[in-house]
């Protein structure tokens, strides 16, 4: 029986109007077999922080209370943070990739038979492709993020299984969209993804997060502005150039 990995994806600045240059495309992943444990220790740094009651059990109950987001980061919560980005660099099960559009504004889709949406797709698949081991199985989630939702779950699904020709669903198990406020692992994806984001848009105005960036360069060692090695596992980053790839997309 094929080992299952879970994985957890988040996006930001993705869509063609939205006034920002950079689009991320983000997942942290996991053995699925890991996934209780690993939720419930966030659940144990939201209890340490007060983020929710202390005799909260019940897991369900605990991810109502506070949720972990790249929005929410603050001085008053920094420790919480802190203590959240090392453990995801301490769990040896746990590990993170983002793709990067520095400038998604100067592409031509017209030029190359493309639309926005056939280039958001095939960023996710190559954001995804590192990840996905034809000797595995893979559940896939996304956050719920508009109302276009399930059509992209679908499509999606549809584009990753053509490329592996995986008809009989055996790497690809499932795609399935998610709230975010529901799924510990949605969102610290969101938490990775929105401070690669952040600065490569050349954002420095939240001292909080700035803060949380510099941790996050400290514990990964790398800029956060440069693609990493394609081998590296644990915090993978990949800024996708269209002049690298012959002004294609």
């Amino acid at each position: 029986m094929r080992e299952i990995i879970n994985i957890y994806c988040d996006e930001s600045c993705h869509l063609q109007n939205d006034k920002e240059k950079v689009m991320a495309l983000g997942a942290v992943y996991c053995p699925a077999s890991k996934k209780s444990e690993i939720f419930e220790r966030l659940a144990e740094l939201k209890r340490k922080h007060n983020l929710i009651p202390k005799n909260k059990k019940n897991l369900n109950d605990n991810r109502a209370y506070y949720e972990l987001k790249w929005n929410k980061v603050s001085l008053t919560k920094i420790n919480y943070f802190k203590d959240v980005i090392d453990y995801f660099f301490a769990d040896d099960h746990l590990n993170f990739r983002v793709l990067l559009v520095p400038d998604k504004s100067i592409l031509d889709y017209e030029k190359f038979n493309h639309t926005h949406d056939t280039f958001y797709y095939k960023m996710y698949f190559s954001m995804l492709k590192v990840i996905l081991n034809p000797d595995k199985a893979h559940h896939i989630y996304i956050d719920i993020k508009d109302t276009r939702s399930r059509e992209k779950v679908h499509k999606l699904e549809r584009v990753l299984r053509n490329d592996k020709y995986d008809y009989v669903k055996e790497i690809i198990k499932k795609v399935q969209q998610v709230r975010s406020h529901e799924v510990e692992l949605i969102q610290l994806a969101d938490l990775l993804t929105g401070a690669v984001s952040y600065v490569n848009r050349g954002l420095d105005k939240s001292k909080a997060k700035n803060i949380l960036i510099e941790h996050i360069r400290h514990r990964s060692k790398y800029s956060l502005t440069k693609s990493t090695l394609i081998r590296e596992q644990k915090f993978n980053i990949f800024l996708w150039e269209s002049s690298k790839y012959g002004h294609t997309i």
